[in-house]
Order: C-alpha cells, then sequence, then structure tokens
C-alpha cells in the first residue's frame, strides 16, 4: 500500500506523510510559542464546578470582601457550565450530581443570583428530583454543617484523637493516601471545634431539602460501601458519637495540637498543604478556627497559595484543583524529542533542565515511612510539594532525560538524576510487584469501608498505570526480567492485572484505552512484541473500539461499579494518542487503524496547531472526581504523531523510548 497516495481528507485512508510532517511542525511552533520564559510549561488544569463554588464559599466562611468582579466572573463559568438537565455533572456532558449542583447552587446564590432566576429554579427542581441537599456526599455535608445548613450528625464522626494513634493500629495516617492525609487533618481539628461560617450575607439553602435536615434520618452512605466491613464501620460510628463528650479536654487539646503541627509541618510555602485545592481550603479554615491572626505567616501563606490557583479572564474565572508545571512540562519535553528537529530538541532541553531543579533529593517525605531506608530522588506533580513527589511523573521524567543522554552525542549530562530516580522508584515498588503512585505498600482496603470514605479512594494502592510507567523507565533503562527482580516482579503483577477483554484499568487517565497504552508501553520496553499472548489481547482490544472516524473516545462513565465493557464515546485527540501509542509499542505501527487514527488527528487539528478538546480525559478519583488537563490536547496528538512519523519514515515497526 502506498502510503503517500491518499490524502488527508479521506477517512479510510492513510495520509500523506507530507500531512503530517506539516501538522508535527506547525504543532511543535504552537507548544514552544507557549513554554515559559525558564522552559516549563504549565497548562489549565480543570474539574468540576466543585472546586471554584467551593472557592466562592470559603471566602465567604471566612468572611472576607470577595475581590472586585472575581465573584461575577465565577458565577459566569459555573453559569455555563450547567447542563441542560438543570444541575452539574462532574464531567462535561455528564448527569447531574448531587454534591456538585448543590454547591454551584450554594455558591451562585451566595454571589447574588436570585432564587426564582430561571437557571436557579431549573438547579433547584433538579437537585430535588435527584433527592435533595440530604443525598450530597460527606464532604459536602461537612462543607453545610460549616454553614449550620445540615446537622453535624449527617458527618461521620472523625475524632481528632486519631491523631494520637500509634501506627500498630487499625487505622492510622500512614496508612491512608497522601491526599486523604493532607484533606483529614486540617478536617479532624474543624470537626473538633466546630466553628460556624461567618456568612456576612446570610445565604442558607435550606430550600434545596425535601424535608429539613435535621429530620432526615438516613444519609448516603457511598456505592461501594456494603457488606460486613461496611456494618462494622457503621457500628464503630455510632460508638464514637455516643462517646464524644466523654473524650478528656486534655487529650483532645494534645491531638489537636499535633495535628496543628501536621499542617505546619507541610504548609509548602506559597504551593500550599498537598499543593491540593480541598487540603488547602481546610488548612486556611482551621487556622481560622483556632483564632489565629490573619496577620499570622502561616494563615497568611495557606490563604495565598489558594489564589494562586484562581484562572481569571476578561469574562470568567474558576479555581483549579492544583496546578501540574511538572507534569506538563515532562510530556511537552517527550513530544519535542520525538520530533527531533534541532529547534524542538533545544526547548526539550530547557525543560528537562528545569525538571532536574526541580527533582527531590534531600528531603524524606511521608512516604519514608513505609521505605525509611530509601533515598530520595523523585520528582512531585506541582511547583513544589517536597513531601509528596509521585512516581509517575518520576518514571516519565527520568526516561526524558535518559532519552536525551542516549540521542544527544555528547558525555551524560543527565545521568546522576537518573540514577536517583532510579534508586528511589525501584525502592518504592510495594511487596505485591506493582507501583503506586506516592506511597508503598497502601493496600489496607478494609478502610475504604470506614462512612467517611464514601468517595472510596481513602488508599493509594498500585495501579497498572503507574506500575507500567516505572516498567517502562527500568526497561529503557536496559533491565530485563531475567537479571532484575523487580522488573520482574513487576510484569508479573502488571500481566495479572489484566482485563479478559485484553484491556488495562486506567486509575489515573481515562480509562481503559490509557491503562492499555500505559501497560503496551511497559511492556514493549521490556522486550514484550506483538506476538506476546497479553500484547495480542490488548491490541486486539484497541482494534476493536476504534471509532469510524478514525478516533478513539471513552467516557468517564466506564468507571461505573457496574460497567460491562467498552461503551462507544466520541472520538478525543488525547484518547486517540493513546491508543496510537499503544499499537506503536506494540509493533503494530502498519495496522491500517494506526494510519486512520494518524488521519483523525489531521483533521481534529485546530487553526493555532493544537487540538480543542471539552471532553474531561483526565482521573482524579474513579466515581468521584475528573479532570480535564488543557495540555493535553497539546502534547499528546503531537507526540503520536511524531512517533508515526519516526516509524513509517525509517520503516521501522515500534518505538524503542518509553512514553
Amino acid at each position: 500500500m502506498d502510503r503517500r497516495a491518499i490524502s488527508r481528507g479521506d477517512v479510510s485512508g492513510p495520509p500523506l506523510l507530507v500531512d503530517v510532517s506539516a501538522a508535527v511542525e506547525k504543532a511543535v511552533q504552537a507548544l514552544i510559542e507557549l513554554q515559559q520564559a525558564d522552559g516549563h510549561w504549565c497548562f489549565e488544569l480543570e474539574a468540576d464546578a466543585t472546586i471554584p463554588s467551593e472557592y466562592v464559599l470559603l471566602t465567604h466562611y471566612l468572611g472576607e470582601e470577595p475581590k472586585p468582579g472575581l465573584e461575577s466572573k465565577i458565577a459566569s463559568y459555573l453559569r455555563r457550565i450547567q447542563e441542560s438537565h438543570g444541575g452539574w455533572p462532574l464531567f462535561h456532558g455528564g448527569k447531574l450530581d448531587v454534591s456538585a449542583s448543590v454547591k454551584a447552587y450554594f455558591a451562585l446564590k451566595m454571589i447574588g443570583d436570585p432564587p426564582d432566576a430561571p437557571h436557579m429554579v431549573r438547579a433547584r427542581e433538579a437537585i430535588l428530583a435527584a433527592g435533595g441537599a440530604a443525598r450530597s456526599n460527606v464532604f459536602t455535608r461537612f462543607l453545610l454543617a460549616l454553614y449550620g445548613e445540615a446537622p453535624w450528625s449527617s458527618v461521620p464522626e472523625m475524632p481528632v484523637e486519631i491523631m494520637l494513634l500509634p501506627r500498630s493500629f487499625p487505622f492510622h495516617l500512614s496508612k491512608i493516601s497522601y491526599w486523604a492525609r493532607t484533606v483529614l487533618v486540617p478536617m479532624l481539628v474543624l470537626q473538633a471545634l466546630r466553628p460556624r461560617a461567618r456568612n456576612r450575607r446570610g445565604v442558607g439553602i435550606r430550600e434545596l431539602f425535601r424535608v429539613p435536615p435535621e429530620q432526615v434520618t438516613s444519609w448516603p452512605k457511598g456505592e461501594h460501601r456494603h457488606g460486613g466491613w461496611a456494618v462494622f464501620f457503621d457500628a464503630v460510628d455510632k460508638v464514637l458519637r455516643t462517646l464524644r463528650p466523654a473524650f478528656p479536654a486534655r487529650s483532645r487539646q494534645v491531638a489537636i495540637a499535633k495535628a496543628v503541627a501536621f499542617v505546619d509541618e507541610r504548609l509548602n510555602g506559597l504551593s500550599g498543604l498537598g499543593a491540593i485545592f480541598p487540603a488547602m481550603a481546610n488548612a486556611a479554615m482551621m487556622y481560622d478556627a483556632l483564632g489565629m491572626p490573619h496577620t499570622d505567616s502561616r494563615y497568611r501563606l495557606a490563604r495565598e497559595s489558594i489564589d494562586r490557583l484562581l484562572v481569571e479572564r476578561a469574562d470568567e474565572a474558576y479555581c483549579q484543583p492544583c496546578l501540574s508545571p511538572v507534569w506538563d512540562t515532562a510530556l511537552s519535553c517527550h513530544a519535542l524529542l520525538e520530533v527531533g528537529s534541532r529547534e524542538a530538541r533545544q526547548q526539550a532541553l530547557r525543560g528537562l533542565e528545569w525538571l532536574r531543579s526541580r527533582q527531590v533529593l534531600d528531603f524524606a517525605g511521608d512516604w519514608a515511612v513505609q521505605r525509611p531506608s530509601v533515598k530520595p530522588g523523585g520528582w512531585a506533580f506541582q511547583y513544589a510539594n517536597p513531601h509528596y513527589p509521585d512516581l509517575d511523573d518520576s518514571a516519565v521524567i527520568a526516561m526524558a532525560l535518559h532519552r536525551w543522554d542516549r540521542t544527544s552525542g555528547e558525555p551524560a549530562r543527565f545521568a546522576e538524576s537518573v540514577g536517583r530516580a532510579r534508586e528511589w522508584i525501584e525502592g518504592m515498588q510495594s511487596r505485591n510487584g506493582g507501583w503506586a503512585a506516592f506511597d508503598a505498600d497502601n493496600t489496607y482496603f478494609y478502610l475504604n469501608y470506614i462512612p467517611f470514605a464514601d468517595h472510596g479512594a481513602l488508599l493509594d494502592p498500585p495501579t497498572a498505570d503507574v506500575s507500567a510507567r516505572c516498567i517502562c523507565l527500568l526497561g529503557q533503562l536496559g533491565d530485563r526480567p531475567h537479571d532484575s527482580p523487580a522488573l520482574k516482579a513487576g510484569l508479573a503483577w502488571l500481566r495479572s492485572q489484566q482485563e479478559k477483554n485484553g484491556s488495562w484499568f486506567g486509575r489515573w487517565g481515562v480509562n481503559y484505552i490509557y491503562g492499555t497504552w500505559s501497560a503496551l508501553d511497559g511492556l514493549a520496553a521490556t522486550g514484550a512484541t506483538r506476538e506476546t499472548p497479553e500484547v495480542a489481547r490488548a491490541v486486539g482490544w484497541l482494534l476493536s473500539i476504534q471509532n469510524e472516524d478514525g478516533g478513539w473516545g471513552e467516557g468517564c462513565e466506564s468507571y461505573r461499579l457496574d460497567y460491562a465493557g467498552h461503551e462507544p464515546a466520541p472520538s478525543t485527540a488525547s484518547q486517540t494518542a493513546w491508543a496510537l501509542l499503544g499499537l506503536m509499542a506494540a509493533g503494530a505501527s502498519d495496522e491500517p487503524a494506526v494510519a486512520k487514527g494518524v488521519g483523525y488527528l489531521l483533521r481534529a487539528q485546530g487553526e493555532d496547531g493544537l487540538w480543542p478538546e471539552q471532553r474531561f480525559t483526565g482521573t482524579g478519583f474513579p466515581r468521584v472526581f475528573y479532570l480535564r488537563y488543557h495540555g493535553y490536547g497539546k502534547y499528546f496528538p503531537l507526540l503520536s504523531l511524531a512517533r508515526y512519523l519516526n516509524l513509517i519514515g525509517e520503516r521501522a515497526n515500534r518505538a524503542t523510548s518509553g512514553v
């Protein structure tokens, strides 16, 4: 088949290489134009209505005078993303989510939208039809309790004395994930003190309850919470409620002091506690509840770090859940290294040098509780978060640094950084052979059944996507199963996670397309070929779910507990890129489906050289919190097109570098 014979406008045939080359060059220039002066990239990271709504409610909890014009811009944003069903979803085009809708309605009413405005009436009716605010999740009910809009009895009992428990106890902070840890600790203080929001406008939302909240007798417990552990922990919750008044005041004060010390130590400058909005907001409210003057440096840091998450435009504004500069820079560098032109490599090198400066080499974070003898050497996702580097970022960065050294023709400039990253990543392998995002052996699954964990995301166990990335790094560095116990164990675990249909679950990206690309990338780096049984099954699955337009798509609905297999969804640029990268890693670059997918990306490319993408393809917590990475439509399609160009141009079957 002559690959130069069919134009890019034909959906059924392979694209002209000259068209692919032109698309790559256009995307390269667009990506370079978005690079920061110091060499890094940072794109917007958007979630649902929850975070901007919580930002509004935080300012009124604290009794602040809103920044002129900011609230009206946030209101414009919230009104725009309201769906036709009247409520707010967890992701673009999704069904109404009660908790997100309650917070969005509350925020708009706080800003000043009249309850009888058409969009407010539609929202209120939709929320009530879905069961009302009484069907909200734990975090929403906690916020409502702070405002006096729901009773504290609606919130599971989490005594601050948890801070005093020994590590040997069935519940301990070291047994839950980093995000749960940083969010929970200041919440414990708030629940102990039970402060009331200042709420100077006196706004309430009792109209969102079908019956007065004090009369609600049954609150939601989380769809995953059933069986013996759930019954047991519900009983424990009842006991704790009974005992709460009897807890000694002295031990309560000691526990509060320990919680405050925990937050103080991890305050993390202007990047904030855990560098994630929920923890940062809880820290500010905790300090305020303790009576800390707002002139105190700790309070000012906690509060200012939150404002750094704002995205403000001429007519809209919203608050991001966190910032993603390290992740965005690492993946942009991979894309430019794949392109390989002199200009692309020069700009990639600037990004790599910026990344090198962010490596955490001299500080052992919370992860060291489980791995005290392992030397630090990872990277965090955000500008700064030294207590919580993550293995996904670290493996991706180390692969990019190593790729530069391998292809530069110069003495290795990043060998020390790669070596330290490798040592840390190998040391963070869990006993079952897999790798998690932030911790090792965080597999206390019974804790996902405590009433507080209605989101089902209290833990950070090993996942296929992160494990595959770590495997990919080891493979790129030359390890093979016969001489690397870590790699052998990792591969065995990864293979055990393959679904019957050939796919892998994607914990941090939506969903099975993301997980399958990641797994194929890791397997290929360690010598697996298209004939390898697990690779063949994965390739077959990817080919079977390609859309008629040549692209691939998958919805956030794929995280449902009752999900029974792939459900067609509109094609997206990022998911198409992942599928293509997976197929090319597997040695299937000559498949007609690959050329068809490339054709989809050529047609979907915007005039600016990048790929517009409204759908959410990032995952925060399955079934609970999803992300729209604004960078995913910029570097992933470029990476896949550049790789296709390299493989087809060189008549090669497979890539030689990870990601």
